[in-house]
């Protein structure tokens, strides 16, 4: 499991004890790796502090932002045979943690999570969030995955092939990235699996709306760019990690 994490010192300790339990609990293989992506507060010393309790919990750094940047970094240096990347927030049921690697299969090694859809619910958000949301999907789906409802969800697992072979040429920094690696997937051959969550929205997010979402809207352009001058198509790049 994949953590991107920026200045995630308040959220870390919680969110860590509750997935420390969960693997305890039910005794599960897993690998969890925070990446702290530049922060300039206590997220790595938090996060080295729960690793004494902990010993399936890495730590890696990057010298420089990006959302993007931080999960294809987790991603690469993953070893399980399913890579699940998710938000520090645990804005979605914890249980899904356990849930979601049995999604994946040889017919769909790519299964996300997503807030539209039958069965999915949306508590907390503000209208103008939503709206905003849609609007934004309604691009993604012209421009580059359509028939996706919610590319945006920070809950995604991937089979371990699949996401090396993704991650590897993905090129996107920022929160535009998710677009980007569902483009790859299709563009690759690897189905995509949707399935609808409880998702509740966190005041404290990231994201801020419309700044992000003009940078989206254009990270969306540039993977159209990329496709046709054939750069999805070059042998993929490696990533450097800090431990």
């Amino acid at each position: 499991m994949v953590i991107p994490a920026y200045n995630e010192q308040e959220r870390l300790p919680q969110t860590l004890a509750a997935i420390a339990r969960l693997v305890r609990e039910r005794t599960l293989d897993w690998e969890v790796i925070v990446v702290d992506n530049g922060s300039p507060d206590a997220t790595s010393a938090v996060v080295r502090e729960a690793m004494a309790g902990f010993e399936q919990l890495r730590l890696l750094r990057t010298a420089r932002r990006g959302k993007g940047l931080a999960v294809r970094t987790g991603v690469l240096a993953a070893h399980g045979q399913v890579v699940v990347f998710a938000d520090a927030d645990l804005s979605w049921p914890l249980e899904e943690l356990a849930h979601f690697p049995t999604l994946v299969d040889d017919r769909t090694p790519v299964v996300i999570g997503s807030r539209e859809g039958i069965g999915a619910r949306r508590i907390g958000e503000p209208l103008y969030r939503h709206l905003m949301g849609r609007a934004f999907n309604w691009v993604v789906q012209a421009l580059a995955v359509p028939g996706i409802q919610d590319t945006q969800c920070g809950f995604k697992a991937l089979r371990h092939d699949a996401a090396r072979a993704i991650f590897s040429r993905q090129t996107l920094d920022g929160f535009g990235f998710d677009v980007e690696v569902l483009f790859l997937a299709r563009l690759l051959g690897h189905g995509i699996r949707e399935v609808p969550l409880r998702w509740e929205h966190k005041e404290n997010s990231r994201v801020q709306p419309v700044r992000d979402a003009m940078r989206m809207l254009r990270d969306v352009v540039v993977v159209r760019l990329n496709a046709a001058r054939g750069r999805y198509l070059q042998p993929p790049t490696a990533v450097g990690v800090e431990a």
